[in-house]
């Protein structure tokens, strides 16, 4: 079986394990363990059993979250392609600070038992390095993580950023750090990242930095312009995405946004995704842009603010955002709406359209 044996120079949290005793740890932490490391262990149980498949589940960000079923090969294709790729091989100190109940947690497990990783589990928190003082080869982060963790970010040599785009506030905050941080592509089809770009270089500046696809990865678009994957090594056949890219080469691309998030305006497409990312610099609360039907223009465009307090005045907000000099004319939100709280998906992330349907 693929499974049989862990690498020898496998630790969690600065144990050793055999495949028997990892089993009945892995046990114990789902019958005493807090709710984080009960994802742990009931994952590490259902690796280490006999069946060729894992079930995993997408995070909903776009769409009702689906159930899905990978093979437990091209789960290993992916952490093997991953250390090599970043050079974090047998005996690296690594810390996993995510959900083990998303395929970006259950990988880091992954990586660690076949790769060898000396593996330290956190509790996924917003600020995961608070409190640590321990240095770390690698690890991976959602934005908001990172964003939280700035300060401490510089005791990991290699960070790897995924879930969601990295703002372009958050970009030029990273850019004097001596720590390396990524930027990834990828979703629960492909188990975790296919493509990746740095975007702490001093070499280009951050806007301009292109992902770059893996070994055994070709990339290509569809009649779209969405990007499509060919990855042998993490998946059967090719998966047509709804993303939106600039393709460059079959190697390279640049992201805009999802096509199911586009927004036509005066016959003019706009991407919520780019337009966010300018935004990032002048608005704190939580916000996104949407759309509400417009007799003349078709789809107008709107932003959305969560504001618990309801203190944030409309005038204010749009006197910021024209200070933006990278927002083009028609990027300029037509209107403001506030809401206390915004509606999530069940993995924390902003669920565009049901917010969008309370305006």
């Amino acid at each position: 079986m693929l499974t049989d044996s862990l690498h020898p120079s496998f630790k969690f949290n600065g144990q050793n394990f055999t495949k028997k005793t990892l089993v009945i740890y892995a046990k114990g932490l789902i019958t005493n363990g807090q709710e984080y490391e009960i994802a742990i262990g009931e994952f590490i149980c259902e690796w280490l059993s006999n069946e060729l498949l894992i079930k995993v589940t997408t995070s909903g960000s776009t769409g009702v979250p689906k159930t899905l079923y990978v093979t437990k090969q091209h789960m290993m294709n992916s952490a093997k392609a991953t250390g090599n790729f970043f050079n974090v091989l047998a005996g690296s100190k690594v810390l996993l600070c995510l959900s083990a109940n998303y395929i970006a947690g259950k990988m880091m497990l992954v990586r660690a038992m076949v790769l060898g990783w000396r593996l330290d589990v956190v509790v996924p928190q917003a600020n995961p390095l608070q409190g640590i003082k321990a240095t770390y080869d690698f690890t991976a982060m959602v934005p908001m993580q990172l964003k939280n963790a700035i300060k401490e970010i510089n005791n990991i040599k290699k960070v790897i950023i995924g879930g969601a785009p990295i703002s372009e506030s958050l970009g030029h905050q990273i850019q004097t750090k001596k720590a390396k941080i990524y930027e990834t592509y990828g979703m629960t089809e492909t188990v975790s990242h296919i493509a990746i770009r740095r975007v702490n270089s001093k070499k280009r500046a951050f806007e301009d930095a292109c992902f770059k696809a893996l070994p055994n990865v070709i990339l290509s678009t569809d009649n779209r312009g969405c990007l499509v994957v060919d990855a042998p090594l993490v998946s059967d056949g090719s998966i047509v995405t709804n993303d939106i890219v600039k393709l460059i080469s079959p190697k390279k691309f640049k992201w805009k946004g999802r096509f199911d998030t586009i927004i036509n305006s005066g016959g003019v497409k706009l991407y919520p995704e780019e337009i966010e990312r300018k935004l990032q610099s002048v608005i704190k609360h939580r916000f996104i842009i949407s759309w509400l039907s417009d007799e003349v223009l078709g789809q107008q465009l709107i932003l959305l603010i969560e504001d618990p307090l309801l203190a944030l005045k409309a005038e204010d907000i749009f006197n910021r955002v024209k200070l933006i000099n990278t927002l083009k004319k028609y990027e300029l939100p037509k209107q403001v709406f506030f809401l206390k709280e915004f509606k999530e998906t069940d993995s924390g992330k902003v669920h565009r359209e049901k917010n969008r349907n309370r305006i």
